[in-house]
């Protein structure tokens, strides 16, 4: 029987003396593809129904940084270092090119990998995420869910998903399907969110420049940028700024949704995830 979310079993890989923790399985032909997730989440955080999906293709590997959940180490406070580990563990499995998948603060570090490391990039998703001195304008209320030392379903619905009754049921239904597994990761501890924080800070200070996202004229890899409506976390403006910077990006935003669009709309993201990375 192949391997899925719930069963793939947790390995790790030594790096720079840490051991990164890492999910690996699915249809082994042609680039894998590699997420890299949210503000203090793990492995467990990803949704069963979009990992298995995109696993019917390719290899999907999951992945916890330096000191989150199961992974050991320092954990990293510059989004230059997390995307240096993130190259570091690719190369250490023996992958030459990946497509990198990156939501939220991951969006953050697969654009720093892309920038930094070019040549393992092939293609590149970003999911509810902003870019370097993009607009940190966010809801007020984010810091009461977001920091709360073990993330409850409400705080999910909160910052994830769209206001409407529908949305508060997908976010039901997300919730239930990502603790479908039995070995789950341990959550990731204070420092992570800290340090975390601290990378976070200091990638919003604003850039000088007419354009000060030019920057992203370098990633010239195909990138798929996607976000809701209303992201209460990382304003939905900053997806555009990413889509008219990054020279062949194109821009999905769906309806009545939030920070987390493609656990909101799990179905259609998969197609249109599926169709990018193998068109």
């Amino acid at each position: 029987m192949s391997d899925t979310h719930v069963t793939a079993p947790t390995q790790y890989i030594e790096v720079d003396g840490d051991r990164f923790a890492y999910r690996r399985w699915g249809k082994p032909s042609g680039v894998p593809i590699f997420l890299v997730q949210h503000f203090r989440g793990g492995m467990d955080n990803w949704d069963p129904l979009l990992t298995d999906g995109l696993a019917e293709g390719r290899e999907v590997i999951l992945f916890n940084g330096r000191g989150i959940a199961s992974s050991s180490g320092t954990p990293r406070n510059r989004m230059e270092d997390m995307a240096d580990d993130i190259a570091a563990v690719i190369r250490a499995l023996g992958l030459e090119q990946v497509d990198l998948l990156g939501f939220s603060l991951g969006g953050y570090q697969v654009q720093e990998v892309t920038l930094r490391h070019p040549q393992l990039v092939r293609k590149l998703l970003l999911l509810g995420t902003g870019l370097r001195g993009g607009d940190p304008t966010s809801d007020p209320q984010v810091p009461q869910y977001a920091l709360n030392p073990v993330p409850t379903l409400e705080d999910f619905l909160f910052l994830f998903f769209g206001r409407s009754e529908a949305a508060k049921q997908a976010g039901k239904a997300f919730w239930e399907r990502r603790h479908q597994r039995a070995d789950q990761d341990p959550p990731s501890s204070p420092a992570v969110a800290q340090a975390q924080f601290e990378a976070t800070v200091a990638y919003a200070e604003p850039l000088p420049g007419e354009n000060p996202y030019a920057h992203l004229n370098a990633i010239t890899q195909p990138t798929l940028v996607l976000n809701g409506e209303n992201d209460v976390m990382i304003a939905s403006i900053n997806s555009w700024h990413l889509a008219q910077n990054i020279p062949n990006a194109q821009l999905l935003i769906y309806p009545d949704a939030g920070h987390g669009a493609q656990f909101q709309y799990p179905e259609r993201f998969l197609k249109h995830a599926i169709q990018f990375l193998d068109e």
